[in-house]
């Protein structure tokens, strides 16, 4: 059996993720802040599935947390063969309205975390000749909307660039990119989800699926929505400056209130 480490593993894409990996027979190291969400999300899933599920608790704003899994990554021992970078949050305010404190805090989960995470888990990947990373990004990364728009940003390009350093190695690396999702995303930052359109929104399951496709077939970026495929392709052809006008209407309009 494989083994998998998912960060921010207990709601969300996260539990999207643990559960169609469990469903498929591969072991887990549950990645969260929450000991109590985490026990009881692998007592579940261990029953459900038979699978063996490893808990970790780590705040990936911090240097200890991102330390225990970046140990936990590079135990030969025990290896892990897919990484899902998933962790992350949104501050709510525009820039200046947020605390540089606050503003840091998410470049050290979204940047910072992803790139020890990812350099701890491919070394031992390339070892064996085998292995895949997904980070989880956002078309925010796309558009020009602030330091969480510019985190994903980060997350794409690292992730293109490493996928193609690490190329013949036998370790793929992919960036997933979603748009809204129903998770605890928007309560925890405090973002109203009212005025957004019913069919901006995906589920996490079937982006989970197909996510896994495009790594499979050796994707570096994951859109896994024709509807945001096709809202992407626009963005490309849009002028910069047009286009952060309408995404600053945008944000106000379908972002926090």
């Amino acid at each position: 059996m494989t083994t998998a480490l998912i960060t921010g593993s207990t709601a969300g894409i996260g539990g999207a993720f643990a559960r169609r990996l469990a469903a498929d027979g591969q072991n887990l190291v549950l990645v969260a802040r929450d000991a109590g969400r985490l026990a009881e999300q692998a007592t579940e899933l261990h029953d459900r599935h038979g699978i063996e599920a490893e808990v970790l608790v780590a705040d990936l704003a911090t240097d200890a947390g991102i330390d225990a899994v970046a140990a936990r990554l590079a135990d030969r021992r025990n290896p892990v063969d897919l990484l899902v970078n998933n962790a992350g949050f949104g501050n709510k305010g525009r820039f200046l309205e947020v605390s540089v404190e606050d503003e840091l805090r998410m470049l050290k989960v979204h940047c910072e975390a992803v790139l020890r995470l990812t350099s701890a888990a491919t070394e031992a990947m390339r070892e064996r000749g085998r292995g895949g990373v997904v980070n989880v990004a956002s078309v925010a990364a796309f558009v020009p909307r602030g330091t969480y728009g510019a985190s994903k940003a980060w997350v794409v390009q690292f992730t293109q660039g490493v996928a193609r350093d690490l190329a013949g190695s036998g370790v793929r690396l992919m960036a997933l990119c979603p748009g809204f999702v129903r998770t605890e995303f928007h309560e925890r930052a405090g973002m109203g989800t009212d005025n957004i359109p019913g069919w901006m929104w995906l589920d996490a399951d079937k982006l989970v699926a197909t996510a896994l496709a495009d790594l499979a077939r050796g994707k570096a970026v994951s859109i896994p929505d024709p509807r945001y495929k096709a809202l992407m392709g626009v963005v490309k052809v849009v002028p910069r400056g047009l286009l952060g006008g309408v995404t600053s209407r945008t944000g106000r309009k379908y972002g926090p209130r």
